[in-house]
Formats: structure tokens, sequence, C-alpha cells
């Protein structure tokens, strides 16, 4: 009973996005592990870039010096 948590920050991630992550990551346990789609969790986890640090400072401030 495979389980996958994936972790994104919040920026832009769709329904549709959502929908494709699930379905792919499904597929390939199923190819690669032989695993049943039926027995496979799948969850995503939107995570807020004032809560997501890289290099010592927030995703919202890299994102905003990025934009600047």
């Amino acid at each position: 009973m495979p389980y996958v948590h994936i972790r994104v920050t919040d920026e832009g991630v769709s329904a549709e996005h959502k929908r494709q992550l699930i379905e792919q990551t499904t597929r390939m346990l199923e190819q690669v592990l032989g695993k049943p789609p039926a027995s496979t969790f799948v969850v995503i986890e939107e995570v807020p870039t004032d809560n997501w640090g890289v290099g010592g400072e927030t995703v919202t401030a890299v994102r905003a010096r990025e934009r600047g």
C-alpha cells in the first residue's frame, strides 16, 4: 500500500496540475513496483511560501527579490 506525500509551494498549482500529479504518480508506482492503483494513496500538500525556506530565507522573500 504505497503512500506518496508531495509538498509544493502554493504558487499556481491548479486542480488540473494536482490531477496529473496523482494520476502519473499512481501510474509510475504501478509500472515500476507493480503496485495496484486501488491501493496507492497520493497526498498533495500546498505550503504557503512564508512557511517554505531556502538559502536562509522564505520563498516569499526570494520571489519578491526575483520580481524586484
